[in-house]
């Protein structure tokens, strides 16, 4: 049975491994065949349009998520609040004890050897 069907011609997002490596794609989902998933992206080359396609089994799938397309949001009246970011957050006990162990071995490895 087919697990990713549900997103067959629509824009997804996904996470997948080739060996080693973790990439990323997005793309529209062709086909879905059972045991692997087609994707398709479009560009121009030399003026011509050409569709880049690619094959991807499901053993190798991390994550696969719908792309959410937004029509031009209407104007509002209402105004916008900025939420604070998760960089302006107070840093974790453990993020810290992992930039001080940084700091020390930079500043090992900057002296110079007087002698």
């Amino acid at each position: 049975m087919a697990r990713y069907s549900a997103f067959l011609g629509r824009q997804v997002e996904l996470q997948y491994r080739a060996g080693d490596s973790r990439l990323f794609a997005s793309a529209t989902l062709l086909a879905d065949s059972g045991r692997s998933i087609f994707l398709g992206q479009n560009h121009n080359q030399s003026g011509q349009q050409k569709i880049f396609r690619w094959e991807i089994p499901y053993h190798c799938i991390i994550r696969v998520d719908a792309t959410v397309t937004l029509e031009s949001p209407a104007p509002s009246s209402e105004p916008q609040v900025a939420k604070p970011s998760a960089a302006t957050s107070e840093p974790s006990p453990a993020d810290a004890a992992h930039a001080g162990a940084g700091s020390a071995l930079v500043a090992v490895a900057s002296r110079s050897n007087s002698a």
